[in-house]
């Protein structure tokens, strides 16, 4: 990899996503060589994926390159590869791009999709937990509505404009809205040879309500926004089956070309580690330093590490907050290594959620006040151009959001590259 072997103790951090990135951003390296390993060389702002799926952002807004980010920090490494293993005993990352030495290894690999052991669905279903996966997505949907036009039969006209979605959280609402404005004021533009009406939005979710993690308030106001904007909604509702034309649950079938799963996720582990160390949701077991069990020089933090605590014992939620929280704290604890001082435990600070369903309808969960509607709205734009890594991303999703608002258009509407799925083909793929 050829990546130089000095004095200083070389940390790994495996992945790029906000806990990686804030770690490495953090580190002293006047302490430590950092080497920094993911398949990708851009870190992705995960929270507007479904914004480049339906056209509203074009990718590079959201994605930053890693090396970019890094290019003025001292004893920093970074190396695209894929992480094939981790062997404990010999403190080595395999990867494909060769074998690393580490005396810290960092596991920031996030989380993929959990199908809960349905083979058909993951076979069939379009995930949305990458940039490529959301930019095949925004084909496969302006393909839909192109075989719609030349469509013989009425049945799978309707088929092919038919758009399910599982799952109920922040990602499935902010679809469905999203899907919904395109129904509403970009499409008919688009295609006037094609009648709308037909185009018909399913939300499928298990749990009696929406945003079941979010407050009743919130829950209610999303249906009602969702609702207004003509999206079918089944809640308490579990999918059986899907065979890539019809979605299968308890009580009912749906015909539909596409299934769009954001019902729920699970860790993402390297290969090589001990099957005792994985908790629930096939997360990693960390305590309250973001340790692994029962290691010594092993770390884990973000969606793939599982930290249960008083309140939460069924472990963190699987939250770009607590990622970002953990990747700043665990920076500050190897710090405190080095000069030779105790950890500190981590510590939570639930700062509060927000979901928007479309222009002007959002809904904010703060710890001292929760409300809704246009109010909620811009602040979920602040928050999220806030967060969002680099100066020129900000400035060009937000004269896109500001484009959008006064013309009710989405100019980034390319099939760039025809998607084509092989038969069986399972999309959702470890992405670290």
């Amino acid at each position: 990899m050829n990546i130089p072997e000095i004095s200083l103790p070389r940390v790994v951090i495996l992945g790029g996503g906000f806990a990686g990135l804030n770690l490495a951003k953090n580190i002293d390296t006047e302490h430590y060589q950092v080497v920094m390993l993911d398949r990708h060389n851009y870190h992705t702002f995960q929270p507007l994926l479904y914004q480049v799926a339906t056209a509203g952002l074009e990718p590079d807004s959201i994605a930053y390159p890693l090396r970019k980010t890094f290019a003025n920090k001292k004893r920093f490494h970074f190396r695209m590869a894929e992480i094939q293993e981790v062997n404990e005993e010999q403190k080595i990352v395999r990867t494909s791009i060769g074998d690393l030495r580490y005396d810290h290894l960092v596991m920031a690999t996030g989380a993929r999709s959990n199908y809960f052991g349905m083979k058909n669905v993951e076979a069939n279903a379009m995930p949305m937990k990458s940039l490529t996966q959301s930019l095949d997505l925004r084909s496969m949907i302006l393909q839909n509505f192109e075989k719609a036009l030349y469509a013989q039969d009425v049945a799978e006209q309707k088929r092919l404009m038919t758009f399910v979605i599982v799952g109920g959280g922040p990602t499935g609402v902010e679809l469905a809205g999203a899907l919904a404005e395109l129904k509403l004021h970009v499409l008919p533009t688009d295609y006037p040879d094609l009648d709308l009406r037909d185009m018909e939005i399913h939300l499928i979710e298990a749990a009696p309500s929406l945003l079941a993690a979010m407050s009743k308030q919130a829950s209610q106001k999303a249906l009602k926004f969702l609702e207004g904007m003509g999206v079918n909604l089944w809640v308490d509702t579990l999918v059986k089956d899907y065979d890539g034309k019809t979605v299968t649950t308890a009580d009912r079938e749906i015909p539909a070309e596409t299934l769009i799963w954001a019902a729920g996720v699970m860790g993402a582990p390297v290969e090589g580690i001990q099957a005792e160390k994985i908790g629930a949701g096939n997360r990693i077991i960390v305590d309250e330093n973001c340790q692994v069990k029962d290691s010594q020089d092993i770390w884990a933090m973000g969606d793939v590490a599982l930290m249960q605590t008083e309140k939460y014992n069924r472990g963190l939620p699987m939250l770009g907050s607590v990622a970002m929280q953990q990747g700043s704290y665990l920076a500050k604890n190897f710090n405190r290594l080095a000069k030779g001082k105790n950890l500190k435990p981590f510590k939570y600070k639930d700062k509060g959620t927000m979901a928007t369903i479309g222009r002007n309808r959002a809904v904010v969960d703060l710890p001292f006040w929760k409300f809704s509607g246009t109010m909620a709205w811009f602040a979920w734009m602040f928050v999220h151009l806030m967060l969002l890594v680099g100066f020129r991303n900000r400035v060009v999703t937000f004269i896109n959001w500001a484009w959008g608002y006064l013309n009710y258009d989405r100019s980034n509407r390319l099939i760039v590259r025809n998607f084509r799925r092989k038969k069986g083909e399972v999309l959702d793929k470890v992405h670290f």
